[in-house]
């Protein structure tokens, strides 16, 4: 999946004529659960990948039992099983054998569906199924593979509202993508949309214990305006919410008022599926009552907090916005959220000083990082819509084969000039990278 970091003028492009590609006939919104997961949730562990696996021998075999004990120890903290491929029939069979392991092991598992047509807009995950119906086939074979009544945590189309066909036409040739932001019926980008909000409806009613979440990118990214446009697009107010961050690198507090300030955009925009929102504050204007409505851009480089002492971390100004219009208005914000913690211990990357690339890819395999905080549910008293942490990548499954943007180039120069593993392989000098850099440690030091 491709993650990338978009100036304001490309982040607030409005998703007006976007929402009105929602699709009709969607079902009266549930009630949202307002804690789904108590304290006490004991999250599912699946089994470990097989490179994994074969990674502990290895490092047993040559005497390094701490970098094994690591390895084991990332793979046993819960974490999300991926459904990518397959027929309906064999998907179907995949979610019920995932779900029966977690019943019979009282916990609660996570599950993330990736399988949009055209997902990635041709980038290292690219593929999906074939077309609109066959998509929407598969997730008819997925949500019969639901227990019902069984809690579930279920993300919905990692990046897929974020990178619409619209937002990069050029991967779909000869085909329409969707003129942004008012992508036509029958385009690409109607497609997708529409997809999407199948998909949350058709798994919520086939469980309606499932907690369903649109995934929604990261606080580097989208908008406030412009992610709370593309999830009213796709229904998100007839699911439990939305997910922040997967597969990236973005630090959790940053995330946490991201997320809380979507939430609240929600709540002053009813309407938001046929009307862009305008007054809503976000990441790239940080301007509000607390500082007299004198704002910056925020750094995604730092953590954001209302008490930083540096205008472009300081969250004062548009938490004191939204606490004015959300009293004015008398709505609490209902839309919760979840946030992959997987990979993001020590924030976002961004290259050497001096080191040039024609495309850093920050959000592929980059260096120096390290696993975040573990899964936790109801983590975070100051920001009540926040459900949970969770670890929905794989740590140590690769993002793809970087090149940093070289033409031409297979290899990647941030991890010694070799060829990384394609996405979704292990790629075992970053997963024992990842342990060894964790923050919170991993594993006590002897």
């Amino acid at each position: 999946m491709s993650h990338r970091i978009l100036s304001r003028g490309a982040a607030v492009l409005a998703g007006a004529a976007l929402l009105a590609v929602a699709s009709a006939g969607v079902t009266p919104a549930l009630a949202v659960t307002a804690s789904p997961l108590p304290g006490r949730t004991h999250l599912y562990v699946p089994p470990a990948p097989d490179g994994a696996k074969d990674q502990i021998q290895r490092l047993r075999a040559n005497g390094r039992d701490r970098a094994a004990a690591l390895i084991k120890a990332e793979t046993r903290t819960p974490q999300a099983v991926w459904f990518t491929d397959g027929t309906p029939a064999e998907v179907r069979r995949a979610v019920r054998a995932a779900s029966t392991r977690a019943q019979e092991s009282r916990t609660v598992p996570t599950f993330v569906v990736y399988n949009v047509a055209g997902r990635d807009c041709s980038q290292y995950s690219s593929g999906g199924a074939g077309s609109d119906a066959a998509y929407r086939a598969w997730i008819d074979g997925f949500a019969q593979g639901l227990i019902p009544r069984q809690k579930v945590v279920v993300v919905v189309e990692p990046d897929g509202l974020t990178n619409l066909p619209a937002d990069c036409p050029a991967a779909y040739p000869g085909q329409d993508a969707g003129a942004f932001p008012n992508p036509a019926p029958g385009s690409l980008t109607a497609g997708r949309i529409a997809d999407i909000a199948y998909a949350g409806r058709t798994i919520q009613q086939a469980d309606r214990k499932a907690l369903v979440y649109l995934d929604s990118g990261h606080s580097a990214w989208k908008s406030v305006a412009d992610a709370t446009a593309r999830l009213s697009a796709a229904g998100v107010r007839d699911v439990q919410g939305f997910s922040l961050n997967v597969s990236n690198y973005q630090f959790t507090p940053n995330l946490s008022a991201y997320g809380t300030w979507i939430s609240s955009c929600l709540a002053l925009h009813p309407d938001a599926a046929t009307t862009t929102p305008t007054d809503c504050g976000d990441q790239y204007y940080s301007g509000g009552p607390a500082n007299g409505d004198v704002g910056v851009a925020l750094d995604p480089q730092q953590v954001w907090s209302a008490t930083a002492t540096d205008p472009t971390a300081n969250t004062a100004g548009i938490d004191s916005r939204y606490a004015a219009e959300l009293a004015a208005v008398k709505v609490k914000p209902k839309a919760h959220f979840v946030v992959d913690t997987s990979r993001n211990g020590r924030g976002p990357w961004v290259p050497a000083a001096g080191t040039s690339y024609p495309d850093p890819q920050v959000w592929c395999n980059p260096p120096g990082r390290g696993l975040g905080e573990r899964p936790k549910t109801h983590p975070a008293k100051a920001y009540p819509q926040l459900d949970a942490y969770l670890w929905i990548k794989t740590p140590g499954q690769s993002d793809g084969q970087c090149n940093r943007g070289v033409a031409g180039s297979t290899t990647d120069p941030e991890w010694g000039g070799r060829t990384d593993p394609a996405a979704g392989v292990w790629f075992g000098r970053q997963a024992l990278q990842l342990a060894r850099l964790a923050e919170p440690e991993l594993l006590p030091r002897r």
